[in-house]
């Protein structure tokens, strides 16, 4: 007689589950921030005919949200380092969705988009600094033993991208053709920023309050064994340093580095810099602060980051569009969509470029910044909208370059319990460039729009040569 058992194991056969996907769910804050950013853009020529704001006006309002977005970025950063990135992102939406209901009042009361404008920075930049870092952590071990080195500095970029691409397409197509345009555009954001809520409410906390990264016994363990590879080709634990075991493991010429004080990894290409306690051995060349290397690789291109899409999507449109009567709301949205969609289809190339050199992908970004500045001063003196769009692809694939590289930077270099406040540093720099339309507006009285923009060239190849040089010297 023969007996047939089923084996523990048997019922356990085929594929290994897949660990949860938390960062994917919390993504959906980033790209509620980056909509709700753009949303306003995309209506600037609806403010004109509607209710008749001047441009200079509506130029204003424009960067008014950069009054609100650099305190919301140096006060949500920090305060999510210290009490968690939960109670922050939640409060920061809900004080999102407030602002779009103040930007939807302001239709019939104008004054109301003064502080809809302002409430949608603060919101926006506390989104920006406790999303990056909580998306950043949930990317990485001990919640994601699985993605490659470096996607998590590259997720919050990408998600806030893909709202950046749609909020202003979707307002803009709203206010084209559907009735009270200047309340129903601002409708989906609403819907939006409460899908996002429910999705991220069973996402795990990943700071913990007054003290550093959440850290578990888990990512100890796993630093300690060599087990979080995080797919990085071999991985071996360093010894310990200052009561931390490195994990380092290396890929396509890049370097991960892990640390048991959080679950948060580095990635810096091998030409570059690579921390000197990552290594373990005492006597390494002992790296530069985070703060030096901030202010000299990262601080002078941060600002272009939003310089490039500012000038698209705030500048270019009223400048060339007058051939396009009663179009020119949704050739606006088309702008809205094509400047951050194509940061979006450079996230492939800031990658491999990343892994040559560490600063290639400045190097890059600010060429493209450039060009399409070129690109843009031909399309106003000839009153080219063809020509602007093809400038706004431009100047959006500098925008998505120098943010893949601001963001990678930022992880590599933050210290642990620090993330999220040095995320907030980077953001705040770059959200000065949306003061770049309020500039040319100003100095249109001077010169030529075609001038300024052509102007603007030169502190940015001065930005180019200054980081290819330091990059060179760094790596060199």
């Amino acid at each position: 007689m023969t007996t047939t058992a089923t084996s523990g194991a048997g019922l356990r056969s085929g594929p290994p589950a897949l660990p949860p996907r938390h960062w994917l769910r919390t993504g959906w804050v980033m790209t509620a921030s980056g909509w709700s950013a753009n949303q306003f853009s995309a209506l600037l020529g609806a403010y004109h005919s509607g209710p008749g704001l001047t441009e200079a006006t509506t130029t204003a309002l424009f960067g008014v949200y950069v009054l609100g977005l650099i305190p919301g970025l140096f006060l949500g950063g920090p305060l999510a380092d210290r009490r968690g990135r939960r109670p922050v992102v939640f409060s920061a939406l809900a004080v999102s969705a407030l602002a779009t209901a103040l930007l939807m009042a302001g239709a019939t009361v104008t004054g109301l988009l003064w502080p809809g404008r302002f409430l949608t920075g603060i919101g926006a930049g506390a989104l920006l600094g406790a999303g990056s870092a909580w998306i950043k952590e949930l990317s990485s071990p001990p919640y994601d033993t699985v993605s490659a080195a470096g996607a998590a500095a590259r997720r919050s970029g990408l998600f806030l991208s893909a709202g950046f691409a749609t909020g202003g397409p979707a307002a803009a197509l709203i206010a084209q053709w559907a009735p009270a345009p200047l309340i129903t555009a601002y409708l989906p954001h609403l819907v939006l920023s409460a899908a996002a809520a429910l999705a991220a409410a069973r996402t795990p906390e990943t700071a913990r309050a007054g003290g550093p990264l959440a850290a578990t016994a888990t990512a100890t363990a796993a630093a300690g064994c060599g087990a979080g590879a995080m797919q990085a080709g071999s991985a071996t634990a360093g010894p310990r340093t200052g009561g931390r075991a490195a994990v380092v493991g290396t890929t396509g010429g890049r370097v991960a580095v892990g640390t048991t004080a959080g679950p948060a990894t580095a990635a810096a290409p091998t030409g570059g810099h690579v921390p000197a306690a990552a290594t373990g051995n005492a006597s390494e060349t002992v790296a530069p602060a985070p703060g030096t290397a901030f202010r000299r690789l990262v601080a002078p291109v941060a600002p272009w980051v939003f310089v490039a899409p500012s000038i698209a999507l705030a500048t270019l449109p009223g400048l060339v569009d007058a051939g396009l009567t009663g179009w020119q709301t949704v050739y606006a949205g088309l702008v809205t969509a094509v400047t951050p969609g194509t940061g979006l289809l450079v996230a492939p190339l800031a990658r491999r470029l990343a892994a040559r050199h560490r600063v290639a992908t400045a190097v890059a970004g600010l060429a493209a910044v450039i060009l399409g500045l070129l690109l843009a001063a031909f399309a106003v003196a000839g009153i080219r909208p063809d020509a602007a769009l093809l400038a706004a692809a431009v100047l959006g694939a500098g925008y998505g370059l120098c943010v893949a590289y601001g963001l990678t930077e930022v992880a590599a270099l933050a210290p642990p319990g620090r993330l999220a406040g040095l995320t907030a540093r980077f953001w705040a720099l770059c959200y000065l460039g949306f003061c770049t339309p309020y500039a040319i507006t100003l100095l249109t009285g001077w010169f030529s729009p075609a001038t300024i923009l052509l102007a603007a060239v030169v502190p940015a190849a001065a930005t180019l040569a200054l980081i290819a040089r330091r990059g060179t010297r760094r790596t060199g």
